[in-house]
């Protein structure tokens, strides 16, 4: 299998301190995000990334009072893979009473900032998986930190795609394919009141997808009209803030233009 592996030694990894109980295999595995802010700038300095990791094995050390940090593998934007405890090493992240039955794996993404998952990141995510699987004798459940455990973790926009099925980017399933326009749902996308749904959840993953900063909730409120705004001023459609026909196929057309600057309503 392919992954490109960060080994605890080429990050700079404190040594534990004491020894790891043993896990020969689990149910699976849970995904965890951050629970700060993630500066998104992360996406292009692979160096922040390391310095991340590196601050959270401290807190977890210093602060947890743990032996190491509480993950197995930690996955990046950049699709590169940070050893943490490794296969068949019991995590310390899943919560009391719920570590030997999921290893643990954390992307970089947080509660602010960087929040939306890119591509490399899930990729990285379904790397150490299968990693795990293959080395850790880890089983086919992939679960987010909340199930089973009262916490927001790994975050909605994370939590989504784990519920989809963790399906690997540009592998099909639920995506749309390249170059492809979904169908305009038939309602306007608008706030107030907030609006939600898997037609609202499509639009923000596109969103996401073009680089825009956004929640992937499946809920149209004062966050996502900002997004459509700036969108709509950018490829000089009526800045009113709807998503209606013209601005959702604007915004799956891949040559990134529109013809016209009418209003949506």
């Amino acid at each position: 299998m392919a992954i490109d592996l960060v080994s605890r030694a080429a990050w700079g990894a404190r040594a534990p301190r004491g020894s790891y109980s043993r896990l020969t295999s689990t149910r699976g595995v849970k995904v965890h995000y951050t629970g700060g802010r993630v500066d998104p700038a992360i996406v292009t300095d692979h160096a922040k990334c390391v310095a991340m990791v590196k601050s959270i094995q401290d807190f977890h050390m210093d602060g947890n009072g743990w032996i190491d940090l509480g993950y197995s593998m930690i996955a990046c934007s950049h699709r590169k893979v940070f050893v943490g405890r490794g296969p068949h090493n019991l995590p310390a992240a899943n919560g009391a009473g719920l570590n030997s039955g999921h290893y643990a794996v954390l992307g970089l993404v947080g509660n602010s900032g960087l929040v939306t998952p890119p591509d490399g990141l899930l990729n990285a995510i379904l790397d150490a998986i299968e990693y795990l699987r293959a080395k850790g004798g880890a089983g086919k459940e992939i679960k987010g930190h909340r199930d089973g455990y009262s916490t927001d973790c790994p975050g909605d926009a994370l939590y989504a795609w784990v519920r989809e099925g963790a399906p690997r980017p540009g592998g099909g399933g639920q995506q749309p394919d390249p170059g492809s326009t979904p169908q305009w749902p038939g309602r306007l996308l608008k706030h107030p009141p907030i609006m939600r749904g898997e037609d609202v959840r499509a639009w923000q993953r596109q969103m996401a997808g073009l680089g825009y900063v956004i929640e992937v909730d499946g809920a149209y409120g004062p966050k996502s009209t900002a997004v459509c705004v700036t969108f709509q001023k950018e490829r000089h459609l009526d800045p009113d803030g709807i998503v209606g026909p013209l601005t959702w196929n604007a915004a799956f057309d891949p040559a990134g233009h529109s013809e016209s600057a009418a209003p949506e309503a």
